[in-house]
């Protein structure tokens, strides 16, 4: 890990780091912010998933998630989107490509040298981060659009290493959405059986969730066609799955509707964090 910037913050420390990641055969940025309690003991980790178009630089700037996860003890990890630089697979498009990682393990070329966003985030980085920062190894993970679809997925796919899951305006079901199925015939090929473990719907169905469920969703949405908030609803109910998704009247796709309800995620996911 090699340190690129550090400041203090609410009394911690938000840093950001690169690193040589082998599984995205490249150089990789993320943002990590440990609380005043490292100091003292090991602390749990909050993963946060940023959606299209983001670097780690984006919730790690816009959220305001640092207060809120100084006052419960957690640390926040901020992860790039997907692999970037020279010789890594691009589009001109802003919704495939670099910027747009959609968490899985790419199998169909240009893309599969470099698109392994799924091991990355489950693998190495959780890895890399055990071996070198004082942190407990309990964690939870969250994330916004394309990252809420990223948390769900990985939660759902790995129930003893993530402890609690959230969202804000999740791409739930994109097996059956435009964000979702030309990524994943790009990524994975036209085989729609091999989508089935990046869509957080199907998932849910199949596999269940042990815990609570939280999602967010802002009603004004200029994106909900393609999130599909209805999808994961109707399933939770079916399901009687415990969880809430709330419609959030007024509020759109923006970092300002994630800011306004940051606080409510860093509690939830503490409480079950600092339990465990």
């Amino acid at each position: 890990m090699e340190l690129v910037s550090q400041n203090q913050c609410f009394g911690g420390t938000q840093s950001v780091y690169r690193h040589r990641s082998e599984v995205c055969g490249g150089e990789m940025t993320f943002g990590l912010f440990l609380p005043p309690q490292a100091g003292n003991r090991p602390v749990p980790l909050l993963w946060y998933l940023s959606g299209l178009t983001c670097t780690h630089e984006n919730a790690m700037t816009k959220a305001g998630l640092q207060r809120h996860a100084a006052e419960h003890g957690l640390a926040l990890v901020f992860p790039d989107t997907s692999p970037r630089g020279e010789g890594v697979a691009d589009d001109q498009a802003y919704d495939l490509g670099q910027g747009a990682g959609f968490y899985v393990n790419a199998t169909q070329k240009p893309w599969s040298r470099h698109f392994r966003m799924y091991d990355y985030i489950v693998s190495e980085l959780p890895d890399l981060l055990m071996a070198e920062l004082p942190l407990s190894g309990v964690h939870g993970i969250t994330g916004h659009s394309m990252g809420g679809h990223g948390a769900l997925t990985i939660a759902f796919r790995n129930p003893a290493q993530f402890r609690s899951v959230s969202a804000f305006a999740p791409i739930v079901n994109p097996t059956r959405s435009d964000w979702g199925r030309k990524q994943f015939s790009a990524y994975l090929g036209d085989d729609e059986a091999h989508w089935v473990e990046y869509d957080a719907c199907l998932l849910l169905a199949e596999r269940g969730w042990a815990g609570e469920i939280l999602i967010d969703q802002g009603a004004t949405d200029q994106f909900l066609e393609q999130l599909r908030p209805e999808a994961m609803a109707s399933l939770i109910a079916e399901r009687r799955q415990p969880g809430v998704l709330r419609m959030q009247a007024g509020y759109d796709h923006s970092y300002y509707f994630v800011a306004s309800f940051g606080e409510d995620h860093v509690r939830w996911h503490a409480e079950r964090l600092n339990a465990a």
